[in-house]
């Protein structure tokens, strides 16, 4: 089976220090056959991924490791933007002429406010409801292939106010899984949430997945969100056997920001 790693970050985001030749060593070892570095990007400075992407440099380690790692890994130019919907001529500027083969789009911060300080002192109806209409807003007007981490809410209001019940927020997310199949954005299964042992799920929810397969979304990518090499490929396998038993039958990758289906 052809494995994808499609979310990682390396020390050109502003909250990881691994090596992206050490990402990719482990990569190899570990049986992998593509990956695509996402690393933070954000062009509002108030927000803390602000100012440390230098495309530069990373575009050279990308070129780097590709001739490195020639015939062993396929190695692919991407990033995630921060709240993409608010800014988004700013956005277009900044990415202008850069060959990025994939662009995922998140909500980390609400009204610039990071989201573990977002929920104090709110219930789970209001926190998730203000989540939700965020993550509605991104995928109707950002320019992205595929929503990071649908339902990452549940990460940072796990040990306080809890997770949420995805049938209790039901039409709100079918309009954002809706509105996605409609511009042609995909969803991942981001395997970062199997991690938490409190959690013990992916983002977003098997029940979301459902939702997404069942609306007749197709594009899904797979990927750990890890920060070091040595979680590179976390859970990947668990992520391949969910999307087996939720319906879909192929995974993608992209190039030059156009997906790629690939069986499972």
């Amino acid at each position: 089976m052809y494995i994808t790693e499609y979310h990682h970050h390396t020390d050109n985001s502003f909250d990881s220090k691994a090596s992206m030749f050490d990402v990719c060593a482990a990569a190899v070892e570990k049986g992998i056959d593509e990956i695509c570095f996402t690393e933070h990007f954000a062009v509002n400075p108030k927000l803390p991924t602000y100012g440390h992407m230098n495309f530069e440099r990373y575009f050279s380690q990308i070129a780097a490791c590709r001739k490195q790692y020639e015939g062993q890994l396929i190695i692919k130019a991407g990033i995630e933007l921060c709240e993409p919907h608010l800014l988004t001529k700013e956005y277009a500027a900044a990415l202008d002429g850069l060959a990025l083969d994939f662009v995922m789009g998140s909500v980390h911060n609400i009204q610039e406010t990071k989201l573990r300080t977002y929920l104090v002192g709110k219930d789970v109806e209001t926190l998730y409801r203000a989540y939700f209409e965020e993550i509605l807003q991104l995928v109707s007007n950002a320019d992205i292939d595929v929503l990071a981490h649908l339902d990452l809410m549940k990460r940072y209001a796990i040990d306080t106010i809890g997770n949420y019940q995805p049938a209790e927020f039901q039409p709100m997310i079918e309009a954002i899984l809706k509105k996605a199949i409609e511009r042609g954005i995909g969803i991942e299964i981001n395997t970062s949430g199997l991690a938490n042992k409190k959690l013990n799920e992916p983002f977003p929810s098997v029940e979301v997945l459902k939702m997404y397969q069942a609306l007749g979304g197709e594009i899904l990518t797979i990927g750990s969100d890890s920060h070091r090499a040595d979680t590179v490929g976390a859970y990947l396998d668990e992520a391949i056997a969910l999307a087996k038993e939720v319906g879909f039958d192929a995974v993608y990758t992209f190039e030059k920001r156009k997906p790629v289906r690939i069986p499972i």
